[in-house]
């Protein structure tokens, strides 16, 4: 049976597999911690100002007590599978350009099998938390979440039949790993009420297993489609496996000449700093939420997380309309900077739950940054090359991951006691550093097309390929 060049339903049930999870991650070590440090039950209420009712200073120190240590064990957690994530994302990406894009999307798969296997055990046999970190090394042995979008985003670029159509299905691979994970993030406020912790883990095993059978079975591969080019990687025979992928990914800089190499390096630093800023931020509202004076229950955390998430919906239109209408992909990414950056602003000034919801609002466009700078590297680089760049984008993520979860979560540790919201004016400051290279990047091609003929061809050739004009 012939198989199908879809790889979108993939990205969907991974992303609802995943996100089902991830919001509830923090709630779960939370309660555990809570009841472990108090000797008591978790408060539960369906009153979201719950904490407020008692304002003792013995509860509030329980609550920041717990928070640091919640906060700390994400960061012990991340940092110890944080080595072998960023190698096997390396070897299997990059591999991906000579042994297939599926070996990318399966082996992830089969770590994340792996590590909700371990947390449904920790939850159901009332193990030890920190045993979490365990699960966390042996799935990062399989790779990771950026492993699998990598993988993802080369077969994008393998099935394009041009830039624009290539841009469009990049951001609509965002908009499903978005939407599904909205979908994900409101049902695990209704699972945990209704049966407690252990069902969102077996949901979510289930949408790995079909995501398992169809990554197997289904999904066509695109490797042997490529045709050789001109730039096709001539490795020597005698190197082995692992140098040359190596080699792949060397080659991806190496080959190119001045101009294109420090384009290349300008918008992979504009697109880490970014990612740093986005994903630190991000990933301590939940605990925020937790956190006093809003103190939510996890019905309202799927609330809000949902919200949060169809910033990807909302972005995917907004490259789709604003590409329509020729507006340069590096003026897109600055709004999409932009509308993050205020969104953060406004979440560390919530202390309600009005304000918390209104923030999400000027995020929007916040999620528009990522598929067009991706798009915009890609077009730089040849076919025969699309996996080594995507490797070399997918390990600056997941450091980007590690090390942005650990900071923000260290820094947000030892903050939470005199101001919770510091940590989302930091995200926000930090955006500064992706708009300024991206606006030396214009400037850069304004200059060399004023200055010769040479460099207005040159100019008006880039320009063609990265604004699509």
């Amino acid at each position: 049976m012939k198989g199908l060049y879809l790889v979108e339903p993939a990205v969907g049930l991974y992303s609802f597999s995943c996100f089902l999870i991830f919001p509830l991650m923090q709630q779960f070590v939370y309660r555990r911690l809570w009841e472990d440090i108090t000797n008591t039950t978790y408060p539960e209420s369906d009153n979201v100002t719950r904490c407020m009712k008692n304002s003792s200073s013995n509860e509030t120190s329980h609550h920041e007590e717990v928070q640091k240590h919640a906060s700390l064990l994400s960061l012990y957690s991340d940092l110890f599978s944080a080595i072998p994530s960023f190698v096997v994302t390396i070897l299997l990406v990059a591999y991906s350009d000579r042994g297939g894009r599926k070996i990318a999307i399966i082996m992830p798969v089969i770590g994340t099998l792996l590590y909700i296997s371990g947390l449904l055990a920790i939850s159901f046999f009332k193990l030890n938390i920190y045993l979490i970190i365990g699960c966390s090394i042996v799935s990062s042995l399989f790779g990771g979440f950026g492993t699998f979008l990598g993988g993802c985003f080369a077969y994008v670029a393998d099935i394009s039949k041009n830039e624009h159509q290539k841009t469009l299905r990049l951001a609509g691979v965002d908009m499903i790993l978005g939407v599904l994970a909205g979908v994900a993030s409101l049902s695990t406020g209704y699972f945990l009420k209704a049966a407690g912790f252990n069902w969102p883990f077996i949901t979510s095993l289930i949408g790995l297993l079909l995501l398992l059978l169809y990554a197997i079975f289904v999904l066509e591969e695109t490797v042997e489609k490529v045709p050789p080019d001109s730039s096709s990687l001539d490795t020597p025979p005698q190197d082995s496996p692992i140098k040359q992928m190596f080699y792949g990914i060397y080659h991806v800089f190496a080959r190119r000449d001045c101009r294109s190499k420090t384009i290349l390096i300008m918008l992979l630093v504009a697109f880490t700093f970014f990612a740093f800023a986005d994903i630190g931020g991000v990933s301590l509202i939940t605990l925020y939420e937790l956190n006093e004076p809003l103190c939510w229950t996890g019905i309202m955390i799927g609330y809000g997380s949902a919200l949060g998430t169809m910033v990807f919906l909302t972005s995917f239109f907004g490259v789709m309309a604003f590409s329509y209408c020729k507006v340069p992909q590096t003026i897109i990414a600055l709004m999409g900077i932009s509308s993050f950056t205020i969104g953060m602003i406004i979440v560390s000034f919530s202390k309600t739950t009005e304000m918390i919801f209104l923030a999400r609002i000027p995020m929007f466009l916040a999620a528009m940054p990522f598929p067009i700078l991706r798009s915009m590297m890609s077009k730089i680089v040849s076919r025969a090359e699309q996996g080594a760049l995507f490797a070399c984008i997918s390990c600056s993520e997941s450091i980007t991951n590690t090390v942005s979860i650990a900071a923000f979560n260290g820094i947000y540790a030892a903050t939470v006691a005199w101001y919770s919201g510091f940590i989302f004016l930091l995200s926000a400051g930090l955006c500064i550093i992706p708009s300024i290279l991206i606006g030396l990047f214009n400037s850069l091609l304004y200059y060399l097309c004023t200055n010769s003929l040479i460099s207005y061809y040159w100019y008006c050739h880039v320009s063609c390929h990265l604004h699509n004009i």
